[in-house]
């Protein structure tokens, strides 16, 4: 690919999902750069006025830096409570700033908070694609953030890179932007001379002996350069290619232009939600299985049955996430289980068909249904 050539995966992508972070949109002191927003606005909505212009959703960062300044606060806090705080008062900051904004060009903004682990069962899963969906006909903005005043584990521990991979995932997107304050990913350390940045990633071994940071410039945001490389690796194993530029570069990058670094697609598209379980869930306990039962289910395709699960750790009620466990104590898969912890104990090691005879026709059902659970090792 030489600077001369657009690229193609823009182009031919029919819905495009853009994630911006923090540093982005925002000081170092808190609270929210209109030109910035403005700027990423101006470029959105261009792509949106092209005469075949593809559905775009929008992942925003920014709610907990936009609430510090209002809350007097200097910097984003450590303690759970003050994060959950300001993220409810910049939350409504953040989608007021965007509403003004995109009301210059007559489009409307619908806000979307997801919680990564709803989004891993069934239905809350069917429910967000068909909101998503429904608000791209009829030709809404969808603004999708991470519900940070009750979702502890994305403060705590992420950013929304991951996130916006998995709603790339959930709308069958075409293309995945994430948008930084670096312009690409780069061979070294950017700030020090002698580094370059990688225009094209093939494959995960195009990354080998790379050193990747894990801070951003702004000091507002969670995350850095090696969560966009797991968004990265997320998104593209499930068939969608990636840019990864500058915000300041969007138009470019929506534009086709080779700018950033483009992550070409390593996997095949998948409808499957299963891919939210496996990233995004926090698993609540653990079944440990006996050899029968990881071969059933990591070769098989079968579901967990009471009669393969041994031991039963954590404090889960049914519908929670829990790791299935092989005889090694390694995991070999994730899934939703159907019954309580307290209820699994008296279960262990029986037959369905002598559960449902003892104890009712409710006890005939699987433990993790196939249609619920993920194989994490083979």
């Amino acid at each position: 690919m030489t600077d001369r050539t657009l690229r193609q995966e823009v182009l031919a992508a029919r819905r495009i999902v853009v994630k911006v972070g923090s540093s982005s949109l925002t000081t170092a002191a808190g609270g929210l750069d209109a030109d910035r927003v403005d700027a990423l606005v101006d470029a959105l909505a261009k792509v949106r006025s092209r005469p075949d212009a593809p559905d775009v959703v929008l992942v925003s960062s920014g709610a907990i830096a936009a609430g510090l300044a209002p809350l007097g606060l200097e910097r984003r806090p450590s303690d759970l409570a003050r994060q959950q705080a300001a993220a409810s008062v910049g939350q409504g900051l953040l989608v007021a700033r965007y509403t003004a904004s995109f009301a210059r060009y007559g489009v409307r903004v619908g806000q979307v908070l997801l919680t990564a682990e709803d989004a891993s069962r069934r239905a809350h899963y069917r429910n967000a694609y068909r909101t998503l969906d429904q608000l791209l006909a009829m030709g809404a903005m969808p603004i999708v953030n991470e519900n940070d005043t009750v979702a502890t584990a994305e403060i705590k521990f992420g950013d929304n890179d991951r996130l916006a991979a998995l709603v790339a995932h959930l709308v069958r997107a075409d293309l995945l932007v994430l948008l930084s304050d670096v312009d690409g990913l780069y061979d070294g350390d950017p700030s020090r001379p002698g580094t370059s940045r990688i225009e094209l990633v093939r494959g995960p071994h195009d990354l080998d002996g790379i050193e990747i940071g894990s801070a951003g410039k702004a000091g507002v945001g969670t995350g850095g350069m090696v969560t966009k490389i797991e968004a990265a690796r997320i998104a593209t194993g499930a068939g969608i290619p990636v840019v990864l530029t500058a915000a300041s570069q969007a138009a470019d990058a929506l534009a086709g232009r080779p700018t950033g670094t483009l992550f070409e697609r390593t996997g095949n598209r998948s409808a499957d939600r299963l891919l939210w379980l496996e990233h995004a869930s926090s698993p609540r306990g653990a079944l440990h299985l006996d050899a029968g039962a990881v071969e059933a289910v990591v070769h098989g395709g079968k579901s967990l049955l009471p009669a393969g699960v041994t031991q039963v750790d954590g404090d889960f009620t049914a519908g929670d996430p829990v790791d299935l466990l092989g005889e090694n104590g390694h995991i070999v898969g994730r899934g939703l289980v159907n019954f309580d912890a307290r209820e699994l104990p008296r279960l262990l090691g029986r037959s369905t068909r002598e559960l449902a005879q003892e104890l009712g026709a409710e006890y005939e059902r699987e433990v993790v249904h196939r249609d619920d659970l993920v194989v994490l090792r083979g």
